[in-house]
């Protein structure tokens, strides 16, 4: 999504590179190329104002220390003001009550009923008992959609297919979470014009009815300014707690999510990417501007491990690793994880200096399917006996997986390699003498 924003911003602090001191002069004409970026990546013209104006009065009043650059001192500066845009810390979502009701707002293919699959997978693995409220009555086949994306997640979808009463329908449904014992209803509700007067009087009435602890408003990062003016609107009326931003990993420009901020004054409490069950992430400032100025999000990405880490997997395996015994099977449920924790190149992003390289790279989450579909067309015992597959042996598995024998032979390789590497850990004790090894195999 900030692809091109982090690019053009880069290339505003080269402005400084070279520059002993901080002048009016240089720092003007950089703040110039970063008003310019901002506006490009289409945020609102006023913000973009604001900000490097605030960058240009903070730069001009800070000395410069003799081991900081005049361009890493504007970075660092540029990386305060965006974190400050972007409403400068995370919001928490509100789940008090008995039980808590959390309404999903918004336009019609903003991505709501796929959030509130996300929204109740984020608050699962919090240890809430998560209902499902089916509320969008006028969309042909919504209900079957969350249907389909509760059975996804393990969580039980309220519905009422012949009734065209939403409220009656979300208030029978939390009847229904306390008569079992469910401790969150998330209440997917019919996209909706602002000018819609009828349908902004329902969505009205849901929330003083409802009363719910949260009120989310989702909005679709691709659309721009008209998502900030959409946001204006619907707050006027619903006067909701924050802002979820969806599609973040299209390729747009992605200004709207550093406008919606401060036009609103409501926080972005959480974002989304793609079409998978665990792609949500809760909203930090801080840590989205590091991202847009290319210093990566290592935090995120350890936490986006932790969360899709399985103790008592990584037990059984670190025990097979010990004993020379890692198979495919191994090899195939660690992919399997991998995948769990989002987009790829989103991951790779989040690496400091990472972003640049990965920029222009072709890199999806179908790049793993050729590695499945070989793995997946060996016979349970070739998986947990890689050394018995000859030649006749690939030929039949290239053949299962519509891959070439010289893939094939390209995974037994580098399967090899792997297990070489973990075979020369085991010998010499792992830890730091185990890694110096590692660090001399591809010398």
């Amino acid at each position: 999504m900030f692809e091109n924003l982090s690019y053009k911003l880069d290339q505003a602090f080269k402005t400084l590179k070279g520059q002993g001191t901080i002048t009016e002069i240089n720092v003007a004409k950089t703040v110039k190329e970063i008003r310019r970026a901002l506006i490009d990546a289409d945020v609102n013209y006023k913000v973009a104002k604001e900000v490097t104006d605030n960058i240009k009065n903070e730069a001009l009043g800070r000395d410069v220390l003799i081991s900081v650059s005049p361009g890493q001192l504007l970075i660092k500066i540029t990386s305060e003001e965006l974190t400050r845009l972007m409403g400068g810390r995370k919001a928490d979502i509100n789940v008090k009550g008995s039980p808590a009701v959390i309404l999903l707002s918004g336009l019609q293919g903003s991505g709501k009923t796929t959030f509130a699959g996300k929204l109740a997978t984020h608050l699962k693995k919090q240890g809430q008992q998560v209902l499902l409220s089916a509320c969008d009555i006028y969309r042909p086949a919504a209900i079957n959609q969350l249907k389909v994306v509760g059975e996804q997640i393990g969580v039980e979808v309220y519905s009422e297919e012949d009734n065209k009463n939403a409220l009656e329908i979300a208030n029978n449904a939390i009847k229904r979470a306390k008569s079992s014992g469910k401790s969150v209803v998330i209440v997917d509700t019919a996209g909706r014009l602002a000018i819609d007067e009828e349908m902004m009087n329902e969505i009205s009435l849901l929330k003083k009815s409802l009363d719910p602890s949260e009120t989310l408003f989702v909005v679709d990062s691709m659309t721009g300014q008209d998502a900030v003016n959409t946001a204006k609107e619907f707050n006027e009326r619903l006067d909701y707690d924050g802002v979820v931003l969806t599609k973040l990993d299209g390729d747009a420009r992605g200004g709207a999510a550093l406008s919606i901020r401060t036009v609103v004054d409501k926080p972005i409490k959480f974002i989304s990417t793609g079409e998978k069950m665990e792609a949500i992430d809760v909203f930090h400032p801080d840590r989205m501007a590091q991202r847009i100025l290319g210093m990566g999000d290592v935090v995120s990405l350890v936490e986006k491990a932790q969360q899709n880490f399985d103790e008592e997997e990584a037990r059984r395996l670190n025990k097979k690793i010990r004993k020379n015994q890692f198979d495919f099977d191994d090899f195939l449920s660690q992919l399997e994880q991998i995948r769990k924790m989002g987009n790829i190149k989103d991951l790779l992003g989040m690496i400091p200096g990472m972003g640049k390289m990965v920029k222009n790279m072709d890199i999806d989450d179908d790049s793993f399917k050729p590695i499945e579909a070989i793995i997946k067309s060996m016979t349970p015992l070739e998986r947990h006996n890689p050394d018995i597959i000859n030649g006749n042996r690939r030929k039949r598995i290239a053949s299962g997986s519509g891959t070439t024998i010289q893939e094939v032979n390209g995974l037994m390789k580098q399967f090899a390699d792997m297990r070489k590497m973990m075979k020369t850990m085991n010998k010499l004790g792992g830890g730091k003498r185990g890694l110096a090894a590692l660090s001399q195999l591809g010398k």
